[in-house]
C-alpha cells in the first residue's frame, strides 16, 4: 500500500492541525509529542504558541530528553529552566523522559543493537 503524502506550502499553527485532521487517525491514550525545544540562544525552533493547537487537540503532553552532550538540556535541572525560559511549561504539561527512562548508547559502530549503560 502506497504511503499517503500531505503537504502545504503554509507553515501555520492552523495548517499542521488540518493536515492532521486530514491524516484521519485519532490518536488514544497518553500522548507523547516529541519536538525540538530549543537550543539556549538560538531561535530557530518552532515555539509553543505554533503547536498549541495540535497539542490541545489530542491532548498530548510534550515529552523531553536531556542531551549527551553539554549545554543547557544536559541535566534535568537545566532543561527545565530552558523550557522555562523558552515557554514551553506555560503553554503545556512537560515530562522529561530522562527522569524516567534508562540510558542507552551503541555497543559498537557495527553493532546493531544498544546496550544498557544506567
Amino acid at each position: 500500500m502506497a504511503a499517503k503524502v500531505y503537504f502545504s506550502r503554509e507553515i501555520t499553527p492552523e495548517k499542521v492541525l488540518e493536515l492532521y485532521k486530514m491524516a484521519g487517525k485519532e490518536l488514544t491514550g497518553n500522548v507523547a509529542i516529541k519536538l525540538h525545544s530549543g537550543e539556549e540562544g538560538n531561535q530557530n525552533f518552532l515555539k509553543p504558541d505554533f503547536w498549541k493547537p495540535v497539542i490541545d487537540f489530542v491532548g498530548g503532553t510534550v515529552v523531553e530528553c536531556n542531551t549527551a552532550y553539554e549545554g543547557q538540556r544536559n541535566t534535568t535541572e537545566k532543561h527545565k529552566a530552558l523550557l522555562t525560559r523558552h515557554g514551553w511549561d506555560a503553554y503545556f504539561k512537560v515530562t522529561s523522559w530522562t527522569q524516567k527512562a534508562r540510558i542507552w548508547y551503541w555497543k559498537s559502530p557495527r553493532a546493531n543493537r544498544f546496550r544498557k549503560i544506567m
